[in-house]
């Protein structure tokens, strides 16, 4: 009888010690998939390209600049925490469509073809579209003197289709980045770049060689592209922009990022 007793505390014990140990397993894994169901949930991811100062640039190892700014705004809005993911430009339209961001702030202008594979917000921002020229061999007079050029432009930018539509260019070269046309510029393998006009003050700034040619090309608005049928981030979205121009925010990020950078 002393061993059966013995034998039935030891197996309750035993019991007891495995029920505990399987209420630990369930906790800890029930603790792990809220953890990453939550880093999901609590993430807004957007897609850029830090080549366009004074919307989106490179300080330090950081992405800053006016869209960032509005990005930051929105992630706060949502009460998540924002991820940059800096990227090519044609590549953060085609992540966006395919799910692979959020969203895309990146001086994103909207014409047909966009409407057709993406949503967007309301604008947030006019932009001028104007002429850079090497001033040192200035092959291009005016802005009414590109036909026959060749012309620099930032590929799948809006300038990218007006040159195409509207000039009979010699060759439209394009970049990813205004870094590498203002480089072909200052060395005379092309005649000119057509870009938004604070980045053209950027790149004149940084390159004494180059210079913007006086007149508007033309002009262009700027919203925010989310993947198609998107409804409620775009109302969030737009809730934002709303409410960053009225509290002349848009306004203050562009005072901000339009200062001599450091």
């Amino acid at each position: 009888m002393l061993n059966s007793k013995m034998n039935l505390a030891e197996l309750e014990d035993k019991m007891k010690k495995g029920i505990i140990g399987l209420l630990s397993t369930i906790i800890l894994l029930s603790a792990l998939l809220l953890a990453g169901c939550g880093s999901k949930k609590d993430t807004l991811i957007v897609g850029t390209e830090a080549g366009f100062a004074p919307y989106e640039y490179m300080k330090g190892n950081d992405v800053v600049g006016i869209d960032m700014d509005i990005a930051q705004a929105i992630a706060d809005h949502l009460g998540k925490e924002l991820e940059i993911k800096n990227m090519e430009f044609e590549g953060a339209l085609i992540a966006v469509q395919n799910g692979t961001v959020d969203f895309v702030a990146a001086g994103v202008s909207v014409d047909e073809d966009r409407l057709e594979k993406m949503d967007f917000s309301i604008d947030y921002v006019n932009s001028t579209e104007v002429v850079v020229v090497n001033k040192e061999d200035p092959r291009v007079e005016s802005i009414d003197d590109l036909d026959n050029k060749i012309i620099g432009v930032q590929q799948g930018n809006i300038a990218d289709f007006w040159v195409e539509d509207n000039i009979s260019a010699k060759e439209i070269k394009r970049y990813s980045k205004f870094g590498q046309a203002a480089e072909d510029l200052k060395n005379g393998k092309i005649d000119c770049v057509v870009m938004d006009q604070f980045p053209a003050e950027d790149m004149v700034a940084t390159n004494s060689e180059l210079v913007i040619l006086d007149g508007v090309l033309f002009e262009d608005k700027y919203a925010i592209a989310v993947k198609k049928g998107n409804k409620d981030l775009l109302e969030d979205i737009n809730t934002v922009i709303e409410q960053l121009k009225a509290d002349g925010k848009i306004e203050e990020f562009t005072a901000n990022h339009t200062k001599k950078q450091d």
